[in-house]
Order: structure tokens, then C-alpha cells, then sequence
């Protein structure tokens, strides 16, 4: 069974194409699966969070969209569609598990108001697959550029350079240019992507 993402990593991403990936899952091999999730993991997790569900009730739409993609793998005609696939997934699981708690909730007698409809967060689909392209071309990025933009990036608070370059292995001053380096990698391949 396929758990909730801990912390999205930044290095050991598959380099292997979706369409390779679901040929190998078809095949019965676990480790295409794992590298499958793992590389869509953030972005079902992230719809959830979006929509304001708790970290509990996210990992139960995981769980239920990672069950799915399993039980309709072999009728994905297109595994180039299989992003948008899984955020509408994901959606209709978001819609449906709000409307789940919404009848569970026990009102008031004095309650008239109906209850909230599911809203989508103002531009939350564009923003979902923005961050998917974006963790697509960090994928693509050499390992050490992958770690420099996460340690200054995605870390919170980032790192400081003196941090950076010792774990990294490089000299203090050089931090800035090899940083300004990877951000012209990842800005190609996110244009090559479409961003």
C-alpha cells in the first residue's frame, strides 16, 4: 500500500519516461510503481492541502487516488495525459470527501444556512500544475543543482551559503555563480516544458 509523501527529495527521481514506467507497472514490477508515485506523490498531495482538508484526511485522498491509478493503469490510452488524469482524480476525491463531511456534520436546529459548497481555491489547478512542471524540471537537473536549489529554495529558512558550500563541497564564493548557473538550467527546462 502506497503511504502519504514524507518530504519530497531531491535527489534519486527516475529519469525514466511515465510511458516506460506504466509499460513496467503493467509487468508487475514494484519498483516502477514506487518510481511512479514518487513522482506524482507531491502533486496529489498538494490538491488536498490545497482545498484546506487536514494532513489525515489528504493522506485518505492519497490513498484512495494511488488506488485508482492501480485499479485503471492498464486503460490509460495516453500516458502523457496521466497529470491531468490524476488532478482531476484527485479533484472529484476532494469534491466528494467535502461533501461526505458535509453530511456527517451534525447542524444545529437553529442552523438554516445551507451548507458551503465545495469552492476551488482562486487559480489552484493552474498552481497545481505549475509546481508539477516545476518538480518535472528539477527532476531533469544534475544532482548537485538539485540540491543547491533545494537547500536555498525549497528549505525553510534556506540555508546560508557557508551551510550550502560545505555540504556541497564547494567554495563559499562560488555558491552564487553555480546558483545562477542551475536557475538557467531549470528556467530552460521549464520553458522547454511549456511553463
Amino acid at each position: 500500500m502506497t503511504s502519504a509523501p514524507k518530504k519530497a527529495k531531491a535527489r534519486g527521481a527516475s529519469r525514466h519516461t511515465d510511458s516506460y514506467l506504466i509499460e513496467q507497472c503493467l509487468k508487475g514490477k514494484d519498483s516502477a510503481w514506487t518510481d511512479l508515485i514518487d513522482r506524482y506523490k507531491n502533486l496529489i498531495f498538494s490538491i488536498p492541502i490545497n482545498y484546506g482538508f487536514s494532513q489525515e484526511d489528504s493522506s485518505d485522498i492519497f490513498q484512495a487516488v494511488c488506488m485508482d491509478l492501480l485499479a485503471e493503469l492498464s486503460r490509460l490510452r495516453e500516458p502523457r495525459a496521466l497529470p491531468g488524469w490524476l488532478i482531476q482524480v484527485t479533484r472529484n476525491k476532494c469534491f466528494h470527501r467535502k461533501q461526505a463531511l458535509q453530511r456527517n456534520k451534525v447542524q444545529e436546529i437553529d442552523d438554516l444556512d445551507p451548507p458551503a459548497t465545495l469552492k476551488e481555491p482562486e487559480n489552484m489547478m493552474t498552481q497545481v500544475e505549475q509546481e508539477q512542471l516545476l518538480r518535472e524540471a528539477l527532476s531533469e537537473l544534475p544532482t548537485q543543482c538539485q540540491q543547491l536549489v533545494h537547500m536555498l529554495f525549497f528549505e525553510q529558512p534556506p540555508r546560508p551559503y557557508e551551510q550550502v558550500a560545505k555540504e556541497l563541497r564547494l567554495a563559499q564564493g562560488s555558491i552564487g555563480f553555480t546558483r545562477r548557473n542551475c536557475l538557467d538550467k531549470l528556467r530552460e527546462r521549464l520553458e522547454k516544458l511549456g511553463y
